[in-house]
């Protein structure tokens, strides 16, 4: 009997501990650098979420390694909820990626939500000689390893993305990798960089500025924001589909009622007009999954992108 109320007290002190939730800042770990995708969407969401909460939402970056050095920070906290993370997709590439990751991603983890999806646009700058697709595919046939290509870090979502190009055109390039999107974007301006899948979240003012030339985007289906840019598979290349997205995680542990208080949250907050506005307007379809649906696209998507970059001639490092 003592063992059954002490249960029930626990049970009560869990409940009581997320209802009350958060009663203090809750630290959010951005994985990419400021000005990035995942920066602008984790910030909008920290925003509306400080609103709700009555409680400061500060939004840190931890930039480098395909976001795995913010993810590392998150995967040693406490599972109490009040530091969380904010990545990409990369937090799925990273363990096909990466041999030795300072964390497990299936284990030291708690999916809680996805947030955003978007796709990436493939750009080339305005005064360049490439004007399709196809004008950028038969240089690079042409001549193999002489085109360049940037992405944002090593296991990043614009890497996957650069990969599933590649092998989906049979080209030869140089990629070089970056800390984040608005470094890739610097060495276009440059002249050192060729062509960047760039998230267009964090590309659209250089693109609609007309610094930037879009090509494609990498969604099976065209933006509304882009509505005159081409899907990949429109410009002549099949199987490069490859949208980015972005989810928040906490540390492994968590107790379900708080999982399920924070992902419920969030959802609200995504609905909100406002924030669905901001979102949309850069490009981004917001998401809706409950905790247990996003581990399980979690855990699929860690296979998939396996598969295709084993596929691709990607070994761990």
């Amino acid at each position: 009997m003592k063992r059954f109320i002490a249960i029930l007290l626990a049970v009560a002190s869990v409940q009581a501990s997320a209802q009350g939730y958060p009663n203090k800042p809750v630290r959010l770990i951005i994985s990419f650098t400021p000005g990035s995708s995942t920066d602008i969407v984790g910030r909008v969401v920290a925003q509306k979420l400080s609103e709700m909460w009555g409680q400061p939402v500060i939004a840190e970056n931890r930039a480098g390694a395909g976001g795995s050095i913010g993810s590392a920070v998150v995967a040693k906290a406490d599972p109490d909820g009040y530091v969380l993370l904010v990545n990409s997709n990369a937090h799925c590439v990273n363990p096909a990626i990466y041999a030795k990751l300072p964390y497990d991603t299936t284990k030291d983890f708690t999916d809680i939500v996805p947030l955003a999806i978007q796709p990436n646009v493939l750009t080339v700058r305005p005064d360049g000689p490439y004007k399709t697709v196809m004008d950028l595919v038969n240089a690079a046939k042409a001549r193999p390893g002489a085109l360049n290509i940037g992405h944002a870090g090593i296991g990043s979502g614009t890497h996957l993305n650069t990969e599933k190009f590649i092998a989906a055109t049979g080209i030869q390039v140089v990629q070089v990798p970056f800390k984040g999107t608005p470094e890739v974007v610097t060495a276009m301006f440059s002249g050192n960089v060729d062509a960047y899948w760039a998230p267009i979240s964090a590309a659209m003012g250089t693109i609609k500025g007309g610094k930037l030339r879009p090509l494609a985007v990498s969604t099976a289906k065209r933006n509304a924001q882009l509505p005159d840019v081409p899907t990949t598979s429109e410009a002549g290349v099949k199987g490069a589909e490859a949208p980015l997205w972005f989810g928040l995680w906490g540390a492994a542990g968590m107790a379900p009622e708080l999982v399920a208080k924070i992902n419920g949250d969030v959802r609200k907050a995504l609905v909100d007009p406002v924030v669905r506005e901001r979102l949309v307007n850069g490009g981004n379809d917001t998401m809706d999954m409950s905790p247990q649906e996003f581990a399980r696209f979690v855990r699929s998507e860690i296979d998939d992108y396996t598969k295709v970059l084993k596929a691709a001639g990607v070994k761990p490092q």
